[in-house]
């Protein structure tokens, strides 16, 4: 295994929790725009419908995805800019 991906662990698992706060707080603030509700349905929820239900586990997926995979890619070129190699 490479140094620099050996070095680089740590700071990819602190930019992942990091990632996951805030694709969490930008869910939330995107669900409140997609459905006018505060919250969004848990799957257990008996209030809710499939297809809400449904839709918000997309819509959060998506963008837990996005936003790790941005800022993944954000830390990697970062440490190829200050190290000279990429870490993957």
């Amino acid at each position: 295994m490479k140094a620099s991906k050996i070095a680089y662990k740590p700071i990819g698992l602190a930019l992942g929790a990091g990632s996951g706060l805030v694709a969490g707080a930008v869910f939330k603030q995107a669900w409140k725009v997609i459905s006018r509700d505060e919250d969004a349905p848990d799957a257990t929820d008996e209030d809710r419908g499939w297809r809400e239900v449904l839709l918000a586990a997309t819509a959060q997926g998506a963008i837990f995805a996005a936003v790790k995979a941005a800022v993944d890619r954000g830390g990697a070129t970062a440490v190829r800019r200050l190290t000279g190699t990429w870490p993957g």
